[in-house]
């Protein structure tokens, strides 16, 4: 594995300020990469203290969410050689392995509602509930809702609640990974949270986030800060990566490479065969994404009104005009930094990595808040 761990001189010596008791590291666990970010507050201002990462370009070696020991040494690795000293961690769990639902509940008092939730959760989980740890709050009336339907929405009789339904199994072995790192996990969330936290802050519009994975896509549309819908597709980063090395021969390194290189940017002329292979990839994510917008337009009234991409893959050059003009609406790539104080001169390092480092961040925030 190759490790990416990077930790300038001007925050390093920023963090000898700092006491490691308030110190937050995000540690996000993907498939194939782990990505640390440490975050300061100081006043009202929140201070990026280091950050590191490790990447693997082999589809083969895409394991790290099981391998409890391996994922372990990775996370100590990658604090080490980042200077990262917090012991206090908070991580999240993947997005498509998790259940979020809107649950409509009417006439159901407090004492009723953990009865009622639980009910309501065996119509929408899949899976047995005995395996599963649920987690819910009460959302504002009108989430989600069109105007014809907020004067029903708000009538005091009926409410709407936010249903998490994670498996036990995935659960203990986050616990698992962070015991065996020696790393306090004071919280555990899912992606999507983390995303919305990092990505939209304060933003209370409609927004679809697409989230570009090593192995999956995962697409979330955003409600007033509440994530209404979320949609998962097995094409991601590796896809790509897996697609290009077969039309050129090459190893999964140097096809990542070209990946960056090219991007989508021929699509149009059509002079290479390799983009129109990148397009071909890209046309399940781009029927999911119209798939959700419909659903969500047909349940709520309402549309998306720009996406916002995450992700290593969301840096493909030209990849968010393509989408912009392929789906018809605004696509911007989003900046996790944007809230977050760090020196003028990390500011280009910070706006490549940025995407992939978004579910840290947004994990790392959710302290300072």
């Amino acid at each position: 594995m190759g490790y990416i761990a990077v930790y300038p001189r001007q925050i390093m010596n920023t963090m000898s300020l700092f006491s490691s008791s308030t110190n937050y590291v995000g540690i996000d666990i993907g498939s194939s990469s782990i990505k640390a970010v440490s975050l300061k507050k100081e006043g009202n201002q929140v201070k990026l203290a280091s950050y590191g990462f490790s990447e693997n370009s082999d589809i083969s070696q895409n394991d790290l969410q099981k391998n409890v020991i391996k994922a372990a040494k990775t996370i100590n690795r990658i604090c080490d050689e980042a200077g990262i000293t917090s012991k206090n961690a908070i991580s999240a769990l993947p997005t498509f392995s998790v259940f979020t639902s809107v649950l409509n509940l009417a006439g159901v008092g407090g004492k009723d509602m953990a009865a009622a939730v639980h009910w309501e959760a065996k119509k929408v989980i899949p899976l047995p509930l005995e395996e599963m740890i649920l987690d819910w709050k009460r959302i504002g009336g009108d989430i989600g809702a069109s105007t014809k339907d907020d004067k029903g929405a708000k009538d005091k009789k009926n409410m709407k609640v936010l249903l998490t339904g994670a498996p036990k199994s995935l659960v203990k072995k986050y616990i698992a990974i962070f015991k065996e790192a020696k790393i306090n996990l004071i919280s555990l969330e899912t992606e999507i949270f983390s995303l919305v936290r990092a990505l939209l802050g304060n933003d209370k519009s409609t927004i679809m986030i697409v989230e570009m994975g090593a192995g999956t896509t995962d697409i979330s549309i955003v409600d007033k800060g509440i994530p209404i819908l979320n949609r998962s597709i097995d094409v991601g980063g590796f896809t790509i990566t897996k697609k290009i090395g077969e039309h050129l021969h090459v190893e999964p390194a140097k096809a990542e490479q070209f990946k960056y290189d090219l991007g989508i940017t021929s699509i149009e002329s059509r002079e290479s065969e390799v983009p129109k292979a990148i397009e071909e990839v890209f046309n399940p994510i781009v029927n999911e994404i119209k798939y959700a917008n419909n659903l969500f337009q047909s349940k709520s009234g309402k549309t998306s009104e720009k996406i916002v991409l995450s992700g290593g893959s969301a840096l493909l050059p030209n990849l968010a005009n393509y989408l912009s003009k392929v789906l018809n609406t605004k696509v911007i790539i989003g900046d996790p930094w944007a809230r977050i104080s760090y020196p003028e001169d990390l500011k280009p390092l910070l706006a490549e990595i940025g995407p992939r480092m978004s579910v840290a961040v947004g994990l790392a925030l959710r302290e300072m808040e």
